[in-house]
């Protein structure tokens, strides 16, 4: 699929079907491993981000989208069983407010709402530490890690990037970690916050660069310890707010090196 069929209302809402569907078995584990929290904090944080995107399609006479399911969706999986419901109806607001419907909506912007919605969650209630993955929670983002790359919902530089990147300061090092213990950690949140297609750069050698920097920033958020989806969620708003500049960078490059072979 080309950049523009991706980024188009029909590639974005494909995007999000996608997404949807891969974060079912995920979301499952999760009910099984904290029952009773789950449904609570998906049904109010479904209802948060789908009324402020009736609201802005309102105020802008846009045709109403359900973007906000992946966002609720993702925010759920992520954040622990003891967050309290104003607390989730707040942050998810914020973070689909200002990660998505102040651009315009989801595709128009550079920033994905979850990880927004999240990262404001984490630095507004510092007491708050988001779930740090199980086993189960790594083998059940494998099957929709698998459909969003065979769909080109998620660039495979980038996940490659990261992970090598991660790999080499916590596996590679002297007195590293297990790789199984850095790929449990690591697997939810470089699929789904890290590899979103929206946030993430669109070009290809950009996507390189995108994927070692959110890999980097892993790194220094995690301090040698085993990675946390706290450090993953603020490496993925990081390397969101580059990927425009990393982007721009390429393109004139590539530009430079078009107009001095035809000089």
């Amino acid at each position: 699929m080309t950049l523009g069929g991706l980024f188009s209302e029909r590639g974005v809402t494909g995007i999000t079907f996608g997404q949807s569907v891969a974060l079912v078995l995920p979301l499952g584990v999760v009910a099984l491993e904290t029952p009773g929290s789950v449904a609570v904090h998906f049904v109010s944080s479904l209802l948060a981000a789908i009324v402020w995107e009736a609201i802005f399609a309102v105020i802008r006479k846009h045709s109403f989208s359900f973007h906000g399911v992946t966002t609720a969706l993702i925010f759920t999986i992520a954040i622990p069983a003891d967050v309290q419901i104003w607390q989730v109806v707040l942050a998810v607001s914020l973070g689909a407010i200002l990660g998505e419907l102040v651009f315009g909506g989801r595709g128009f912007g550079f920033l994905q709402p979850a990880t927004v919605a999240l990262s404001l969650l984490l630095i507004s209630f510092p007491e708050i530490q988001l779930r740090q993955p199980s086993q189960m929670l790594a083998l059940a983002t494998l099957p929709g890690a698998m459909m969003l790359l065979v769909l080109g919902f998620v660039s495979w530089r980038v996940l490659f990037a990261a992970s090598v990147t991660v790999a080499v300061f916590f596996v590679g090092a002297e007195g590293g970690h297990e790789a199984m213990a850095v790929a449990t950690a690591m697997a939810f949140g470089l699929v789904f916050v890290i590899g979103d297609p929206v946030s993430a750069a669109s070009t290809n050698p950009g996507r390189w660069v995108f994927g070692g920097l959110a890999g980097g920033v892993v790194v220094v958020f995690s301090a040698g310890e085993v990675p946390t989806m706290d450090a993953i969620v603020l490496a993925g708003l990081i390397a969101s707010v580059f990927a425009p500049l990393i982007d721009h960078l390429v393109t004139v490059i590539h530009a430079r090196r078009r107009a001095r072979r035809h000089a």
